[in-house]
Parts: C-alpha cells; structure tokens; sequence
C-alpha cells in the first residue's frame, strides 16, 4: 500500500512538473508569434539564427546556442545568418558569406566574434579591406576572399538575408527564428531553451 501510495504521489508530481514545463513559456513574454507565419514544406523543423558580429548581445548568445546546435534533434535544421539590417552590418554579413564559399566559416566564425568583442578589434569589420586583413591573418586567400565579397552568390545570399529579416519583422539582433513562425529574442541559455519548447510545439502542430 506505501509503495502504490509513493508511486501515485510521484506520479501526480512528474505530471504537475510536465504541465509547468509545457507552461513554462509564454507568447509575447518569451516568444512572439509571427502574424503572417511562412509556409515551409516537408518534416524537417528550420531553426535561423539572426546575428551581427559587432552586437556584445549576440557573442554572448553564441555559445549557448552552438552547444544547444550539437545536441539539437535530428528533424531540426539550424543555419546562422548574418543580419544586413544597414550597410555597417552588410559588410561582416558578406564576410561571412565569402569565407562561407571558400569553405572556412567555420573554423573563423568564433574567432571573429572573439576578435571583435574579446581582443576589441571592432575596427576589422568597418570595411571590406580591414575584413580582408584580417581574415588574410587566420590563413584565408585575400584575394580570393575579395573577389567574392561582391560576388553574385555572395550577394544572392545578403538579399535572402534581408528579405528574411523584413519577412520575420526583425528590427534587431540576436533573434531566434523558429520554423518562420516564432521569434526568440534574448542572450543568455533560456534562448535555446524556449528554442526547444517552440520546435516541440512546431512538431504538435504538424501532427
């Protein structure tokens, strides 16, 4: 009878933790919903990640949001995009997109942010030469780097960045798109976090 006892009181206990959870967060307090949501096709959940390398709210972000990228399920796709809200951000979006096409975003991602706001060399992304330079120093061809700053595919993807950001209503950074319907905003481990509370509810919406 104590043991049917504890079990039913453990149980109430975990279902009343599960109904907190599920009401843990709140549109328009934690989250808002997108009034014009865009359609997006097939199973997979897309997660946007909207970011300026100059925006001290956005590095502090970062890290909670690569380890939350290394965990996330296997039916969400998250793709980091370099906001062009203004001509001073285009110039590090387009960095981001060149050294994207040479294949090394990766590796000099984090050491820019690290750059800008740990090592305080703003000045690197005020201009394409200063850009250059430095990605020049991590190891990247200036001159390859140059001929795709202003290059077609560098700029068809800046244009998609920007018409992204009007889409979502994005009026600064860091922002947090879930599946065009949802926008997170904030820079500390509750992001990826209600993140995940709004993937599990793109999921119950599409059953």
């Amino acid at each position: 009878m104590k043991f049917l006892l504890k079990t039913s009181v453990m149980a109430t206990v975990l279902g009343l933790a599960t109904l907190v959870q599920a009401a843990e967060f709140e549109a328009n307090k934690d989250y808002q919903v997108l009034p014009n949501p865009e359609n997006i096709a097939g199973d997979v959940i897309v997660v946007r990640e909207f970011f300026w390398y100059g925006c001290p709210h956005c590095y502090a972000l970062e890290p909670h949001m690569q380890k939350w990228a290394k965990t996330r399920a296997k039916d969400v796709a998250f793709f980091q995009t370099p906001a062009a809200l203004n001509p001073m951000w285009e110039v590090s979006a387009r960095g981001f997109y060149a050294a994207q096409q040479l294949g090394v975003q990766e590796k000099t991602h984090q050491l820019l942010f690290d750059a800008v706001h740990k090592d305080g060399k703003r000045n690197i992304i005020g201009s394409q030469e200063e850009l250059a330079n430095w990605y020049a120093s991590q190891g990247v061809d200036k001159t390859k780097f140059n001929s795709l700053y202003n290059s077609f595919p560098v700029t068809t993807k800046i244009e998609r960045s920007k018409a992204g950001a009007q889409r979502y209503q994005l009026t600064g950074v860091p922002a947090v798109v879930v599946h065009g319907k949802y926008v997170v905003t904030g820079e500390d481990a509750k992001v990826p976090q209600v993140v995940d509370f709004l993937i599990n509810k793109v999921r119950e919406e599409k059953k």
